[in-house]
């Protein structure tokens, strides 16, 4: 165990929003696990304290309230998913072991109907799932959900590998995990559900669309290491958190490791609403409401990284902010010294060098951030 960190608060350009129906949606989610018995009695205990359905109702604050409810029931079963096979159990150490699991999760979610994994909590909610899916999407969004979910497991045996080993990996491998084990990619076929549109290839693989997901994505999970360090470090089995591997990488101090990862997080974002602002210029009026999500998606986890009993956790409180600053800590337009992010950096155009700096009050959105998205 470490010592005590304070985290001060973390930039945001980006106001707060929240779905109407979150109460509602948060009641719904807790029922959703029971009825699928969601992990062990003590885990899916812990897991519908956690705020779960108030996360996803902050991810698309304004969109289909059974797209949100939909979100919200599959975040917690990721969670069951990653606590109960991945950090919690003999499985998350080792990797063979977990990939047979966990392609047969897959296959569930390719073709519900099999007869895998029959009477199994997880498979049984994931069948659950997957209806939904394809009752609230396209068959194509449903195909990119499935790619993501396949890559999300890829990644977290991948880290069961370090996990088994006890080692801590480079910053690049670190990173390129990072995007895909924080399962962010999985959220973004949902981002276009919500609100009931479907982005055009020609868009949505765009390298630029691509890299701005990927930047979200980046954020999103550099945030969570950040505010989830105190619970992972005072437990008792190996943890994995970008604190770790940055005193691993460079020798330093913890910190200093919080301050390297909270400069490194704030360049990024700066970066995001620069890229976004260029965007914003040539894209239809769906890109324009993904765009924006993608937004609502950082910004709702963060709001719920600094609430939410998981991290927070007040039987040990972690000294996590109440408040976000309006200032980023590093706005430098130089690339992040990470090879396999670094060419983010040149997606943007001289001209919108200086979008997206500067303060926004909760109440109001910053010049970067005042397209409106799609109706």
């Amino acid at each position: 165990m470490g010592p005590e960190l304070t985290v001060p608060p973390t930039y945001s350009p980006i106001p707060p929003a929240v779905h109407p129906r979150h109460v509602e949606i948060e009641a719904r989610t807790t029922a959703w696990a029971n009825r699928f018995s969601i992990g062990s009695d003590e885990l899916r205990g812990r897991l519908v304290t956690h705020g779960i359905g108030g996360f996803s109702a902050r991810i698309l604050p304004d969109g289909r309230e059974e797209v949100v409810s939909l979100l919200a029931d599959f975040v917690l079963w990721l969670f069951g998913v990653d606590d109960g096979y991945c950090e919690e159990s003999d499985l998350g150490h080792d990797p063979g072991a977990l990939t047979g699991v966990l392609h047969r999760l897959l296959r569930v979610a390719q073709n519900p109907e099999a007869p895998v994994l029959p009477g199994d909590s997880l498979a049984e909610g994931l069948r659950d799932l997957r209806c939904r899916i394809a009752r609230h999407g396209t068959v194509g969004q449903a195909a990119r959900w499935i790619d993501a979910l396949r890559e999300y497991f890829f990644s977290v045996v991948w880290e069961a590998s370090y996990r088994r080993s006890g080692a801590v990996p480079s910053l690049p491998d670190y990173t390129l995990m990072r995007l895909y084990d924080g399962a962010t990619s999985v959220v973004l076929p949902m981002l276009e559900m919500g609100h009931g549109y479907e982005l055009q290839p020609h868009e949505r693989d765009h390298k630029s669309v691509r890299a701005a997901a990927e930047m979200a994505s980046f954020i999103i999970t550099w945030d969570n290491d950040i505010f989830s360090h105190h619970k992972e470090s005072r437990g008792s089995g190996y943890y994995l958190n970008v604190l770790r591997v940055l005193q691993n990488e460079y020798g330093i101090s913890q910190e200093e490791a919080l301050t390297t990862a909270i400069a490194q997080r704030d360049r990024v974002m700066t970066l995001f609403m620069r890229l976004s602002a260029h965007l914003r210029q040539q894209a239809s009026p769906q890109l324009r409401q993904y765009l924006h999500n993608l937004g609502t998606f950082i910004r709702g986890s963060q709001d719920w990284g600094i609430t939410s009993l998981r991290y927070t956790t007040p039987d040990d409180p972690a000294r996590l902010p109440s408040t976000l600053r309006s200032t980023p800590t590093d706005d430098s337009r130089a690339p992040l010294d990470i090879p396999v992010i670094s060419w983010w950096w040149g997606l943007v155009p001289a001209t919108h060098a200086q979008a997206g700096h500067g303060a926004v009050d909760d109440g109001a959105r910053a010049h970067a951030w005042a397209a409106q998205p799609a109706g």
